[in-house]
């Protein structure tokens, strides 16, 4: 959050109305985090005098080319944004502005007024956006990394099947890949899995020519339906899981309860009712129901222990290849994640649940690990008052 919907919303703004004016002011903050190797006072002597000439974006990223280079570039992060001054850009939880607050709001980090008048900032309150000064963007990382544009270079079905059957990693943490796909993020990736009916954990390579079709249906008519609306959620369709999906707990669409799992390392919404695994996944998840009642009678979530479980082995038969692990690794190791996906994932609400998790399993550990050391020094005592000679009566 933002994803392609909400880039593509800005990029369409800008170029309605900002593009043949020239930059007559620009403020760049002197925060190192978010602009990215260039200093404040170079970048704003960088813009101005240029005219803006067009406005382009790629997978969740946005750049403006101006009449000469250099070239700002935008990634999103978590809750960056555009705004341009009297214009409505597009609505998501995590923007920072709102239109009664201070402008340029404090959070802005790029701020630039033209010739006309007009003001255009883009504010990060959580600060994980980069705002980079390049020659070429589209020809640098993470742009050049990306795999094709959702939505501007689709494959087509037959490619996109084939794709898939390549795949021994599950869907959901597939879709998230942005060197397979991208402008996919948490959200979308949640919804297009929920419309097409197909479990997030659902090995790639297993799914069926029909659920491959299906699911190249509903991701383009999820983020052609979110573009269509100006990327408003308020406006999404009233039967997406999006409405729901944050609540954690009573979550329920269309009446049918929502769970949440683990899935490619983010919290991910599903409904259990009809979204199931299929093939062997499905028939090994049905003969293990003594490892569900086990994690019963320990406390925990018994469908989330068992689904977080079917995802590790994926996740271990593609890593076979890759040799062992290294030392001081736990289990299940974290997945790799592209640069221009894990802006969302650092402090992210949606990994909340997941540090929880950990923090109790560590707590666990050190408390056997406890118990051990002194299980072992008493009969280390032991042991040692034995072999100490008895005094004479």
């Amino acid at each position: 959050m933002p994803e392609l919907p909400e880039v593509e919303a800005a990029r369409r703004a800008v170029e309605e109305h900002c593009l043949g004016k020239k930059i007559k002011k620009a403020i760049i903050a002197n925060d190192t985090k978010v602009i990215d190797s260039v200093s404040a006072s170079d970048f704003e002597a960088a813009l101005l005098g240029k005219t803006l000439i067009s406005a382009h974006r790629k997978g969740k990223n946005l750049w403006l080319r101006l009449d000469s280079p250099p070239f700002p570039s935008f990634q999103f992060g978590m809750s960056g944004a555009i705004y341009i001054k009297g214009v409505a850009v597009t609505k998501y939880k995590r923007s920072a502005v709102n239109d009664t607050d201070e402008w340029p709001s404090k959070y802005s980090k790029f701020f630039i007024e033209l010739d006309d008048g007009l003001e255009l900032s883009f504010t990060d309150k959580r600060r994980f956006a980069k705002v980079r000064l390049l020659k070429d963007p589209a020809a640098v990382s993470p742009i050049s990394e990306l795999g094709p544009d959702a939505l501007l270079e689709p494959m087509t079905v037959d490619e996109f099947t084939e794709s898939l059957s390549k795949k021994k990693i599950a869907i959901k943490a597939l879709l998230l890949d942005q060197s397979y796909i991208a402008g996919i993020g948490n959200w979308i990736a949640d919804e297009v899995l929920y419309q097409a009916r197909i479990h997030p954990l659902q090995s790639s390579a297993s799914m069926s020519k029909e659920n491959c079709a299906t699911l190249h249906k509903c991701i383009k008519e999820v983020i052609e339906k979110a573009i269509e609306v100006g990327a408003d959620s308020s406006q999404f369709p009233k039967n997406w899981i999006f409405h729901s999906r944050e609540k954690k707990s009573g979550a329920f669409v269309d009446g049918k309860k929502i769970d949440f799992i683990n899935a490619g390392g983010r919290t991910t919404a599903y409904v259990p009712e009809l979204q199931k695994l299929s093939g062997n996944q499905a028939t090994k998840v049905a003969a293990e129901p003594r490892k569900r009642t086990s994690k019963r009678k320990s406390g925990g979530n018994d469908d989330t222990d068992e689904l977080s479980n079917e995802e590790e082995k994926i996740v271990e038969t593609d890593q076979l290849k890759k040799g062992p692990k290294p030392r001081g690794q736990g289990k299940k190791p974290p997945m790799k994640r592209k640069s221009d996906d894990s802006d969302d994932d650092e402090a992210g609400d949606d990994n909340s649940d997941d540090d929880e998790v950990q923090k109790k399993t560590t707590k666990k550990t050190t408390t056997k690990q406890a118990k051990a050391e002194k299980a072992s020094k008493k009969k280390v005592q032991s042991s040692q008052n034995s072999k100490k000679p008895k005094k004479a009566k």
